[in-house]
């Protein structure tokens, strides 16, 4: 199944889901290079709730550009599956290894702003990720490491606490708190 047909199938748990799916679509629809960071208005990117066996923590690390705990994730950068790029993000920013897909459907999505930044001495201006979230399994025991360039801490959080350790008010409120209540009332 294509992108599209995945987006297409996903049933909104939300109102912001509702909107944000319509929206991934028309955007598919209307722009040839949306899997790319050469569409500078949006692309795809995608992360991971990556919890342990018993869904009571999920790993955080802490984004150097955001300057906050926040999910696991990264662009597309071409690639169309955007579990297999979940699964890799995850892997290079924590150093894990073993990773069970719980599901192969997308878990949440939502689009998420990003403030114009540096990155690697560059400009680069504010701009939408279209995000597509995947719920994975990781052993606690695994090894964590984290990503030098990219963030300065990996740790697991409670779920509970995820509120606790992330300064993102919005991604908060519409992300992380709807994605443990999906947790909660689905696994």
């Amino acid at each position: 199944m294509n992108l599209k047909e995945q987006i297409e199938n996903y049933k909104p748990y939300n109102e912001q889901e509702e909107k944000d799916k319509q929206i991934m679509l028309k955007y598919i629809n209307t722009f040839d290079d949306v899997l790319t960071r050469n569409n500078e208005i949006g692309h795809f990117t995608a992360s991971s709730w990556a919890v342990n066996k018993e869904r009571t923590k999920v790993i955080m690390i802490y984004h150097n550009i955001y300057n906050s705990w926040a999910w696991t994730g990264g662009h597309a950068d071409g690639e169309s599956d955007l579990l297999k790029v979940a699964i890799r993000e995850l892997k290079e920013e924590t150093g894990v290894e073993n990773v069970k897909v719980i599901n192969n459907d997308i878990f949440s999505l939502e689009i998420v702003s990003v403030n114009g930044h540096v990155k690697k001495g560059k400009y680069v201006s504010t701009h939408v990720h279209l995000n597509l979230t995947y719920l994975l399994e990781v052993d606690e025991n695994d090894i964590l490491k984290m990503k030098e360039d990219e963030n300065s801490g990996v740790k697991w959080v409670d779920i509970n606490d995820v509120e606790k350790v992330s300064t993102e008010k919005w991604i908060i409120e519409n992300v992380y708190k709807k994605m443990n209540e999906k947790l909660k009332k689905f696994y």
